[in-house]
C-alpha cells in the first residue's frame, strides 16, 4: 500500500518546513526502522514542501494508522518537532490519491510558482537519494519513474513553465521594482548550487555584469573559473556582502550565514573608503550607507531576519515570494492537471493488474505442473515422436488464455477478489509470494501477466 505524508506552504509554515528540510536526510531511514510495516521511504525535500512518500506491507482495506503514527513519530525525532504537532499538519493520501498528487508535485501543479522548473529534479534526486540509501522498493521506484515521465510530457504538450518560471526568476521579478538598472547592480551570489546557477543565469538575462560569488565550503573558485565572475574569498566576505546593491542567498547550509554583525563588520570596512557612489535610484551616498537588498531563497534560512534591523537593508524571503507568486494560468494548467489524473489512473490500472500477479502466476505453475507430470507419463508409455507432448502443451496453452485475459478485465473493473476466489475454488490455487523476477517484473508494468500471455502462445 503507498502512503504520502505531506507538509508544504500550503499547509505548513515556513519554520516548519525549515526543521523538516534540515533533518530530511535522515527520515527515510528512520522511518522504515521506526515501524515493521514500512518497507521503503522516499522523501521529497524542496524549500516549499516535506513529503514522505511510504511503501507500507498491508493490502488495501487494512488500516494504515498504525504505520502512519510510527512514520509519524520517527520525523518527529530526526527533526525534534512534536508528534502531535505533525499529525495536525501533515495532510494524508493513499491509493490512487498519492500518484496523482506526487504527479502534480513534479509538474510543478502544487508549487508556489505554478510550473516552476526545478521540482522535477528535485524529485529525481530524491529517488537517487533512496535508492543509495537502500529505502526504495519496487512500487516506488514505478511510481517515481512514471512521476517523472508524467512530468516531462506535461512540460511538451502545455505551456506550464514554458516561460522558465521558477523562484529565482519570480524573486528577481520582485527585487526589480528596487533595482531599476540590473547593468549597474553590484551583486553578490552566496552558494554555488543549482540556484546560484540558476540565479547567475536569470541575472545575465536581466543586463547584471557586475557579480561576484562566495562559498563558505570552497568552492567558490571554481564556480567563479567555470561561469566568468569574481570570487570573493573568507577574509572580504563581510566587505563584499556590505558593498554589494543586492545578496543572492542560496546555499544549503543548515545555519544563518548573512547576519546583521556580518554587515555591520563590512560596513565599518567601506566606512574607511570616502569615495562616493550613486546609488541604484540615482542618489550619491558613501558607500556604508547604500541600500540593499538581501534574497533568501535557503531553506534552512540563509539570512537571519535580523538584518532588516539595521538601516538601508531590505529583505526579501521566501515567505514575502510566496505572498507575490503570480495566479496559475488557467487554460494550460488545467489541460495539465488533465494529463496528471489520466496518468493517475493509468498507473493505478497497472498497479491492480499487478495485484493478481502472483494468483495468475500460481495458476500458471498449477497447470504447468500437471503438464509437466502427463508429459512423463505419454514418454514412459511410448511418445517417440512427441505428438501428445504437442498436443497436451497445445491444450495448456488454449485453457490459460481466457485466465489470462479475464484477469486483466478483472482488475480493471476492481475485481480482482473475485478472480481470486474462483481461481482458488476451481483449481485450489491459493497465492504465495511472487519470486524475485516476477517482483522486478512487475515493477515496470503488468509484465507479469502479459509474460505468460507469451509463454502460453508459444507453448500453443
Amino acid at each position: 500500500m503507498l502512503i504520502c505524508l505531506t507538509a508544504s506552504h500550503k499547509n505548513a509554515g515556513f519554520d516548519m518546513l525549515e526543521r523538516l528540510s534540515a533533518t530530511a536526510e535522515d527520515a527515510g531511514r528512520r522511518m522504515i526502522a521506526g515501524h515493521p510495516a514500512v518497507l521503503g521511504a522516499v522523501v521529497v525535500a524542496t524549500c516549499n514542501r516535506f513529503e514522505a512518500y511510504l511503501d507500507l506491507d498491508a493490502l488495501d482495506g487494512d488500516s494504515p494508522v498504525d504505520a502512519v503514527h510510527g512514520a509519524i513519530r520517527s520525523v518527529g525525532e530526526v527533526s525534534g518537532l512534536a508528534a502531535e504537532e505533525l499529525r495536525s499538519t501533515f495532510g494524508f493520501a493513499h491509493g490512487n490519491a498519492v500518484a496523482s498528487h506526487l504527479f502534480s508535485v513534479a509538474a510543478g501543479l502544487e508549487s508556489v510558482v505554478v510550473g516552476e522548473g526545478e521540482i522535477a529534479g528535485q524529485v529525481r534526486r530524491s529517488l537517487e537519494q533512496a535508492r543509495n540509501e537502500g529505502t526504495t522498493t519496487p512500487e516506488l521506484e514505478r511510481l517515481f519513474q512514471r512521476a517523472s515521465q508524467t512530468s516531462r510530457k506535461i512540460k511538451n504538450r502545455t505551456g506550464i513553465g514554458s516561460e522558465g518560471r521558477s523562484l529565482v526568476r519570480l524573486s528577481l521579478d520582485l527585487a526589480s521594482s528596487r533595482v531599476t538598472d540590473w547593468t549597474q547592480a553590484k551583486v553578490l551570489l552566496v552558494g554555488t548550487g543549482r540556484y546560484a546557477g540558476a540565479s547567475l543565469a536569470a541575472l545575465r538575462d536581466r543586463g547584471a555584469t557586475d557579480i561576484s560569488v562566495y562559498s563558505a565550503t570552497g568552492r567558490g573558485e571554481k564556480f567563479a573559473a567555470s561561469h566568468d565572475v569574481t570570487a570573493v574569498p573568507h577574509d572580504g566576505f563581510a566587505r563584499a556582502a556590505a558593498d554589494a546593491d543586492v545578496v543572492i542567498a542560496c546555499t544549503l547550509a543548515d545555519h544563518h550565514v548573512v547576519h546583521p554583525a556580518l554587515i555591520a563588520q563590512g560596513r565599518e570596512s567601506l566606512a574607511t573608503d570616502t569615495a562616493p557612489v550613486r546609488t541604484l535610484a540615482g542618489a550619491i551616498v558613501p558607500k556604508a550607507e547604500r541600500r540593499q537588498l538581501i534574497i533568501d531563497l535557503g531553506l534552512p534560512r540563509n539570512v537571519d531576519p535580523a538584518v532588516v534591523e539595521i538601516a538601508g537593508v531590505e529583505l526579501l524571503d521566501l515567505e514575502t515570494i510566496k505572498i507575490h507568486a503570480p495566479m496559475e494560468e488557467f487554460a494550460a494548467t488545467d489541460a495539465a492537471r488533465d494529463l496528471v489524473h489520466r496518468a493517475a489512473r493509468n498507473f493505478s490500472a497497472v498497479g491492480e493488474e499487478l495485484d493478481l500477479a502472483p494468483t495468475v502466476v500460481a495458476l500458471r505453475k498449477h497447470v504447468f505442473d500437471v503438464l509437466d507430470a502427463e508429459i512423463e507419463r505419454a514418454r514412459s508409455r511410448g511418445d517417440d515422436d512427441g505428438t501428445t507432448e504437442a498436443a497436451l502443451r497445445h491444450m495448456a496453452g488454449v485453457l490459460l488464455h481466457t485466465p489470462m485475459v479475464r484477469s486483466r478485465a478483472y482488475a480493471r473493473a476492481g475485481e480482482q477478489r473475485a478472480f481470486i476466489d474462483a481461481a482458488e475454488a476451481i483449481f485450489g490455487v491459493v497465492a504465495g509470494p511472487v519470486d524475485a523476477a516476477a517482483t522486478e517484473q512487475g515493477a515496470n508494468g503488468n509484465q507479469a501477466i502479459e509474460a505468460g500471455d507469451q509463454a502460453t502462445s508459444r507453448s500453443a
